[in-house]
């Protein structure tokens, strides 16, 4: 199973303070915009592809305080678990199809947020 993870920054500033985030991609955008969250702009914070054999399980860091966790439990399934300052933070069994998507998010300071996007590439 072929994954892609991007930790996004949602804020309702015209720009992030940080130089090194990039506004998302508009389909990323545009899906965004589709869910009941009320901020006006996203950054992406980070990007990665990884691979999770049947069976096995995959650690990805995406950035110093959060990281992703995922299963794959065959037929399409997955379990997820998310870590905040290395702390579990959230955890869920869902079927992830190709070329679909999982969003999780929080809040963070400032009337800010943060979404961890998970899409099935294959």
């Amino acid at each position: 199973m072929k994954l892609e993870v991007q930790l996004i920054w949602g804020t309702n500033d015209d720009q992030s303070p940080d130089k090194n985030h990039q506004p998302v991609d508009p389909d990323i955008k545009k899906r965004l915009k589709e869910l009941p969250l009320k901020w006006s702009n996203y950054f992406l914070v980070n990007r990665k592809r990884f691979d999770v054999p049947p069976l096995a399980t995959k650690r990805e860091p995406l950035s110093e305080k959060c990281a992703i966790e995922v299963k794959n439990l065959g037929n399409d399934s997955i379990e997820v678990t998310q870590f905040g300052k290395g702390q579990q933070v959230w955890k869920g069994t869902q079927a992830l199809p190709k070329g679909k998507f999982l969003f999780l998010g929080g809040n963070a300071p400032n009337a800010t947020s943060w979404l961890v996007i998970l899409k099935r590439i294959e």
